[in-house]
Parts: structure tokens; sequence; C-alpha cells
């Protein structure tokens, strides 16, 4: 009787999990047809730069700081050659905290992008959680970060749907 039972559960577990209805999409594929992501990165990628030059140029100065200081070694005195290694000590520390600052993981970049990217990733979660909804989606699954898919029939593939929700039509 319990193996029975147990039996009658194990059916109702595989046939529930075989009534399930699976979908794909590929949010890079679908992320690349939004203009709106594309301008963000280059926005991102503008300030990026512009805040990787303020860092070289902090780090020129340390460096230059630096070399003046061995030059002039030999003719400093004790006190002025402490003096000049916590300026040249001061300069890193100033570079190394730009840096962090900026690109830190809770530096400005990573704020900024978590701020142009959240309005997009909510649009695209809505549209994928309608089109789930009216097709009758239990699963949908991210093929480009789901790196354990081998092969997915590109029927089950919504990202076309998608982006149509979106207002995208390719």
């Amino acid at each position: 009787m319990r193996k029975s039972i147990l039996f009658i559960l194990l059916m109702l577990a595989v046939s529930a999990a075989n009534a399930q209805k699976y979908a794909l999409i590929d949010m890079e594929y679908i992320l690349e047809k939004i203009p709106a992501y594309a301008r963000a990165n280059e926005q991102l990628d503008e300030l990026s730069q512009k805040w990787r030059n303020e860092i070289e140029t902090a780090s020129q100065e340390a460096q230059r700081i630096y070399k003046e200081y061995q030059a002039q070694y030999a003719s400093l005195t004790d006190g002025q050659r402490t003096k000049k290694e916590e300026e040249v000590i001061t300069k890193e520390k100033g570079a190394s905290e730009l840096k962090r600052k900026y690109f830190g993981p809770e530096g400005e970049l990573a704020k900024r992008r978590q701020a142009a990217m959240q309005p997009i990733q909510d649009d695209i979660y809505k549209a994928v959680k309608g089109v789930a909804e009216q097709k009758g989606y239990s699963t949908v699954i991210d093929r480009a970060s789901a790196t354990s898919i081998i092969y997915a029939s590109p029927h089950i593939d919504i990202s076309n749907e998608i982006l149509s929700r979106l207002g995208y039509s390719d």
C-alpha cells in the first residue's frame, strides 16, 4: 500500500513537471535592440573614460613628485625627505582613493550603471511577465546567462515577442 501511494505521487509529480511550459529569452539580443541601452552604455563609457583620465593625471603627478624626490634625495635633509615621502604617499593614496570612488564595487560607475539600467530591466521584466502569463509559461529562462543550456529549440525563444511588447520590432 505504501509503495502504491509513493508510486502514484511520483507519477503525479512527473506528469505535473511535463505539463509545465517553458520559454527562453536571449537578454543580450533584447538589450542590443533597445536604443536606450546603447545610449546609456555610451554615456557610461564616456564618463568612465573621463574618470580614468582623472586617475591617470593623479598617478602621473605622484610619479612626477617621486622622481623629483629621487633626483633631489642626496641634497635633502632628513626633514625634507620625510616631507617629500609623505607628499608622494598622499598623492598615491589620492589616486587610489579616486579609483575606488569611481570604479569600486560601491563606486560612482556602479551606481550610475544601476540607475541607468534599472528602468530598462524593469520594462523587460514586465514584458516577459506579460508574455509568460498570456501564453501560460511557468518558466522563462535567459539563455545568455544560463550556461548549462547546451541546446534549446528556437521555437521556445520568445525574445522577439518581448521586443514587440516593448515597442521594438525587428
